[in-house]
C-alpha cells in the first residue's frame, strides 16, 4: 500500500486547466509552469483532466501526458489526482491503469450519465464497485449534478465508502445539506468528504469536509489555502479571518468558476500572470465585456492579485 494510500486525503487541490496553443496542441510548458505556480501558492495537491481542465476534450495519449508531465514537478508529499471518469466501466478501469503506470496516487470518477435512465442505483454500484475492484489506485467519487446530470445519493456513497478501494468523495453540488449527509452518512477516517465548491469553501469546512478541489484556487490558491489553514488544525483555528478570505473567493467562484466556466478561469489565469489560453472548441473564448469583467472582479476581491 502506497504512503498515499495509508493518510487521508485533505486540504486544497487544484484541478488544473490545460493550456493550449492557438492550434490547439497541449502547451506542456504553460502547463507546468502554472503547476509550479500553484505548488508555490501552498496547495495540497493537485488534479490534472478534471472539468476545469477540459477532461472531455481531451484524447487518452493527452490524459496520460498530462500526469506524466505533472508528476515530474509535483512532490511525493503532495497528493496527484488523475481525473478517469468516462461512460464505460471499462474505459475507466484503462484509464486508472494508465494513470498508475504514469504516477499518480489516485483517481477522481465522475458517474457515466450519457445513458442517463439507465444510470440507477444498481448501475452506478456495480459501476463504481468494478472500478474499484480493478483500479491500481485508489478512487475519489465525483458528484457534479452540473455535468452529470445526476446526483450520487448519500446511502450509495455510504455503502461505496466501506470498499476499501474508494478513498473518498468530492462534492461540486454546493448544497450543504448534500455534503453533510455525505459526512454524516459515509465520511470515516478511511474516506474523506471534499467539496468542489468555492462558494461555500469555509462552511463546508466547518460542516465536515476535510478540504476542497477548488477552480477558484486556480488564480486566488493564496486566499483559498488560507481559509483552509485558518478553518482546520489545533491551534490555527480562525474563524473570523476565516470568513474574511470566504468573502474575497465568493464572488470569483460564483461568477468567474460557475458562471463562465473553464473561459473565465482560463481568462482569469492570463490576468493573473499565469497561463490560461485559448478554450479547445466547441468551448468558444470570452467576449471583450465578459474578460473586463473577470479582471474587474479580481481587482474587487485583492488588488495585488492582477499581474
Amino acid at each position: 500500500m502506497s504512503e498515499h494510500q495509508r493518510r487521508t486525503l485533505g486540504g486544497v487541490l487544484c484541478p488544473v486547466v490545460t493550456p493550449f496553443t492557438s492550434d490547439e496542441a497541449i502547451d506542456r510548458d504553460a502547463f507546468l509552469a502554472n503547476v509550479r505556480a500553484h505548488l508555490s501558492d501552498g496547495v495540497h495537491g493537485i488534479v490534472v483532466a478534471g472539468s476545469s481542465g477540459e477532461a472531455a476534450l481531451l484524447d487518452e495519449d493527452e490524459r496520460g501526458d498530462l500526469v506524466g508531465w505533472a508528476r515530474d514537478v509535483v512532490p511525493p508529499e503532495r497528493w496527484l489526482v488523475a481525473g478517469c471518469g468516462g461512460e464505460s466501466t471499462r474505459i475507466v478501469v484503462k484509464r486508472a491503469r494508465e494513470a498508475s503506470r504514469r504516477g499518480a496516487d489516485a483517481i477522481l470518477v465522475v458517474s457515466p450519465h450519457y445513458y442517463l435512465t439507465a444510470m440507477t442505483r444498481d448501475a452506478l454500484l456495480a459501476h463504481f464497485t468494478r472500478v474499484a475492484d480493478d483500479s491500481p489506485l485508489p478512487v475519489l467519487l465525483y458528484n457534479i449534478p452540473k455535468y452529470a446530470h445526476l446526483t450520487l445519493e448519500p446511502a450509495l456513497v455510504a455503502e461505496l465508502g466501506k470498499h476499501e478501494n474508494i478513498i473518498g468523495l468530492k462534492d461540486s453540488s454546493g448544497d450543504l445539506e448534500l455534503l453533510g449527509k455525505y459526512v454524516d452518512l459515509a465520511q470515516s477516517e478511511s474516506f474523506t468528504v471534499l467539496t468542489g465548491s468555492g462558494t461555500t469553501f469555509h462552511p463546508a469546512l466547518q460542516r465536515g469536509a476535510r478540504g476542497g478541489i477548488l477552480g477558484v484556487a486556480l488564480f486566488a490558491g493564496q486566499i483559498a489555502t488560507r481559509i483552509y489553514e485558518c478553518s482546520v488544525g489545533t491551534g490555527r483555528a480562525d474563524g473570523a479571518t476565516a470568513r474574511r478570505a470566504q468573502d474575497l473567493i465568493t464572488p470569483l467562484a460564483a461568477q468567474i468558476v460557475n458562471g463562465l466556466g473553464v473561459a473565465g478561469i482560463k481568462a482569469a489565469l492570463d490576468q493573473v500572470g499565469r497561463r490560461g489560453g485559448p478554450v479547445r472548441s466547441p468551448l468558444l473564448p470570452l467576449s471583450a465585456s465578459d474578460a473586463a469583467r473577470v479582471g474587474e472582479l479580481l481587482r474587487r476581491a485583492d488588488p495585488n492579485l492582477t499581474a
